[in-house]
């Protein structure tokens, strides 16, 4: 399962090289995100997401790299089953923000991130599905 994101994201490559970037998508394996310059397969990084937590960061593996009309597209898969738990809680902020944009554009109401949040579980976190096992790194993300 992938889920768009406009998420602002960091990729830090060595302390000095930090490069903010835009979450493209998420599944339970990785993501991926818009950059303006290539990585190679293979590669390790380390995503920091500071809207979410600005002192974690999570080390992911270059899988595929892809070229666009922005730069490049990058996928990445999740070094750490700790970490595919947290893409799954970043899933559901992807879905929140989501709902929040949505209530916006068709109420009108503006919802802060709490507000969006409590009514986007009453409405549909029963019905987010249970996480699926990780998929092969070979596989897109």
């Amino acid at each position: 399962m992938r889920h768009p994101s406009n998420i602002p994201i960091e990729v830090v490559s060595d302390p000095k090289n930090r490069l903010a970037s835009q979450l493209h998508d998420v599944s339970h394996g990785g993501l991926s995100y818009q950059a303006g310059e290539p990585r190679c397969p293979g590669e390790v990084v380390r995503l920091r997401m500071p809207l979410i937590a600005d002192d974690v960061e999570t080390p992911a593996r270059v899988v595929w790299c892809r070229p666009n009309a922005q730069g490049y597209q990058i996928g990445v898969e999740f070094l750490r089953e700790e970490d595919a738990y947290r893409a799954r809680m970043i899933e559901q902020l992807c879905h929140i923000e989501q709902y929040r944009q949505e209530v916006l554009q068709r109420e009108g109401r503006r919802l802060d991130s709490q507000q969006a949040a409590l009514e986007w579980i009453a409405k549909y976190a029963s019905r987010f599905p249970a996480p699926a096992p990780p998929q092969d790194a070979t596989e897109n993300h």
